[in-house]
Order: C-alpha cells, then structure tokens, then sequence
C-alpha cells in the first residue's frame, strides 16, 4: 500500500481525504520524516575483563567492518540528510562509511545506545548464551530484559529509544532520510512500541541490515520494511569469489 498524497485542500493532513493507491510501493507522503535503522557491523564478544566505563564497547572485527563496507555502498543510493550512532564504537566505526559519500560527519545520540544488562554486560550475556544458560533461556522465554541482575529500568529504557529515533527523524525532511545507527535491542523496543508487538518480536535482526520507518505528518508511525540485509550477503558474494553466503 502507499500513500500517494495526503491533503485535505486547505493544506493540512486529513486522514478523511488520503489517497491510496494499493498498487505502488510504499513511499513517504508530503511533510513525513523517513528512518533508516542500521543495526551496527558484527564484533567479537569482549574479555572477562573488557567492560569500559561498565559498558560493553568493542569495535568492528573483520566480518563487521566488511558489513560496514557494504553498508556505505547500499546507501549511496538513498538522498541521506543525516547520520546519527549511539556513544558505542560499534556503531560509529559503521556509521563512517554511511556518511562519507555525502561529507557527513555522524552526530553521537547516546538515546540510541544499546540496553544496558547489568551484571551480565559484555561478556556476561556471551558467556551464558555459548553455554545455554536456563537463566537466559528464560528471559528470551518472557522477553523480559527486567530479569536480568541491575538492568536498565524498562520504562526508562523505552523512553529514551523513543526520545532518540523521534530526534533522528527531525533531521529528515521532504525527499531525503535520516540514518541511525544503532543496536538490536534497540531496533526491537521502536519497533515494539509502533507495532504493539511481543517485546522481542523484532530482536533477532542482523548485523548490518536496513529497517525502515515513516513518521507521518500527525506523528504516527508506519514500519516500512525490516531486516532488510540484502546488500550484505551480495557483498559476501562478489568477496569471496565462492559465490557462496559466508556466515
């Protein structure tokens, strides 16, 4: 479905006078503001003792920053106004290459930073995860991030995201997208709160994909498209010379 304008005659937004055209791909009507969601590029889990400042922080490994790679180069296509990362290396080392093409320089929103798990931070979650821990197991089973030891309050947690993703969207404006780069917790708690989904519907999403999302002019929001990693295996692909998907 898209929106192919949305007018009322005296020019305000009036959902009484939208016109639909069930036939077109979905594009962003007159006064919407367009996000692209990049989950960050692949990294390797950190040391016991590799927590800074007690965040979890590493950089792109190998995988990650080829991710990063093709990132830059998918994007070149999209009329990109802004690109934001959260305060962790992870996300700035792939919002580099994002902005490069258009002489950007990413802007830091630590509103877009990654759930913050506590006891379990870095590796504490890598560790239990290699080893199916049944207490683990349990927090994916009642998508509770609140049952980990000293977790970041949820309802704190989900109005920052909300907070963050609003002030991507401000830098975007008629004809162009604002890009940011951030954390699959974070991707699934905006997604959540637009869709009214299960709190960990939408967790599961790779390293270096697009999720796109439309605030419309009265401020609601429409998920556009999710997980969107195409560009990343493609990379893989035309790399490896195997024409074989690594990963």
């Amino acid at each position: 479905m898209a929106i192919s304008s949305v007018a009322d005659g005296r020019g305000s937004p009036d959902d009484r006078w939208v016109k639909i055209d069930f036939q077109r791909a979905l594009t962003a009507p007159p006064g919407a503001h367009e996000v692209i969601l990049v989950r960050h590029g692949a990294c390797d889990p950190p040391a016991a003792d590799g927590l800074i400042a007690g965040r979890s922080d590493p950089g792109l490994n190998e995988r990650g920053r080829e991710e990063a790679t093709a990132l830059g180069e998918r994007l070149q296509r999209e009329p990109v106004a802004a690109v934001f990362a959260s305060q962790l290396r992870r996300t700035t080392e792939t919002a580099a290459p994002i902005a490069a093409p258009f002489e950007l320089r990413p802007s830091v929103l630590d509103d877009l930073g990654e759930i913050y798990l506590g006891e379990w931070e870095g590796h504490g979650i890598h560790d239990r995860g290699s080893r199916g821990d049944p207490e683990l197991a349990r927090v994916f089973a009642e998508q509770r991030w609140d049952l980990v030891p000293g977790a970041e309050d949820l309802d704190g947690f989900g109005a920052r995201v909300r907070r963050g993703v609003e002030a991507v969207a401000d830098a975007a404006g008629d004809g162009t997208v604002a890009v940011g780069v951030t954390h699959s917790a974070v991707i699934a708690e905006f997604l959540r709160q637009i869709t009214d989904s299960e709190p960990f519907a939408f967790l599961h999403n790779t390293n270096g994909s697009l999720t796109r999302v439309i605030r419309l002019p009265d401020r609601r929001w429409i998920l556009s498209s999710f997980n969107d990693a195409e560009h990343v295996h493609a990379f893989r692909v035309d790399t490896s010379g195997a024409g074989e998907l690594s990963g």
